[in-house]
């Protein structure tokens, strides 16, 4: 085989490998850059962790990566695909989902009906047939409501399928955003901030679960997170950013102790450690 071919081999191979591969992705808003060739690279089945102060990019990034915001420069590719530009409902197509820093569940909506309408991202029948209730409709309906009610029972809330969302306890208004966003079948799930607002029992309850999503949906995971408790609990590999760049990557052992991410979260070194 030539030295090319050999070279498109394995290049294909390691795109293969990886989930999400970020190149030199800068986002600008006027005259203030945002984010400034940012890379980062996420293996098949990872769970890896984006940290850093407030206002330090990290939620700008997950908008580019579901198509909330349009990169001024960079590549996003996504299981070796671009979706640089892409709509966001074609990118929740592809396989990525996401969860907000603030919770955006349908508040007037019952639960049962909140997970129930991110199936219908899948959903077999025409416009037709949705109009007319003919068809298929039927039977995907049943078969949908099924499997929302399937999802709810793994998170635990098939007892409050039929209450509307707004009255569920904070803890549990996150579990259901978790819900919903595996409703559209994701191969990438991106977590924002999913601790926030939760207390010590509520935030190791919220670890036990990302482990278990990740292993029994085979999902590959990025969460942005402020509780280093949680970070440092799940995460296999850490990317650190401070005023849009990347400052340190590594096992949360070497986040802890690296220099540049204390003096990015404390101000100075002197010895501390995250």
């Amino acid at each position: 085989m030539e030295a090319a071919q050999l070279a498109t081999t394995a290049t294909e191979t390691a795109s293969e490998e990886l989930s999400l591969d970020i190149r030199g992705l800068t986002k600008v808003f006027g005259g203030l850059r945002a984010v400034s060739d940012f890379d980062m690279t996420v293996p098949r089945g990872g769970l890896y962790g984006l940290i850093g102060p407030n206002g330090a990019g990290k939620t700008t990034v997950f908008n580019m990566i579901t198509g909330l915001y349009a990169p001024t420069e960079g590549q996003i590719l996504f299981q070796g695909q671009e979706l640089s530009g892409a709509a966001p409902y074609r990118i929740t197509r592809m396989g990525i989902a996401r969860t907000f820093q603030n919770i955006r569940l349908f508040q007037g909506l019952t639960v049962l009906d909140n997970v129930r309408i991110a199936f219908h991202t899948h959903s077999g029948y025409n416009l037709v047939e949705a109009i007319s209730r003919l068809g298929r409709f039927g039977r995907q309906e049943r078969a949908l409501t099924e499997r929302a009610q399937d999802l709810l029972a793994v998170f635990g809330l098939q007892d409050r399928q039929l209450e509307l969302a707004k009255n569920l306890p904070y803890g549990e208004q996150r579990r259901l955003e978790i819900a919903r966003a595996l409703a559209t079948q994701p191969q990438l799930l991106l977590l924002d901030e999913p601790a926030a607002g939760m207390n010590p029992t509520e935030s190791e309850t919220l670890m036990g679960l990302i482990r278990f999503v990740r292993e029994e949906f085979a999902l590959t995971i990025l969460l942005i997170e402020h509780q280093m408790r949680v970070v440092m609990g799940i995460c296999e590999w850490i990317t650190v950013m401070d005023f849009g760049q990347v400052i340190a990557r590594g096992t949360p052992e070497e986040i802890r102790t690296n220099e540049n991410v204390i003096v990015a979260y404390l101000g100075h070194a002197s010895g501390r450690e995250l």
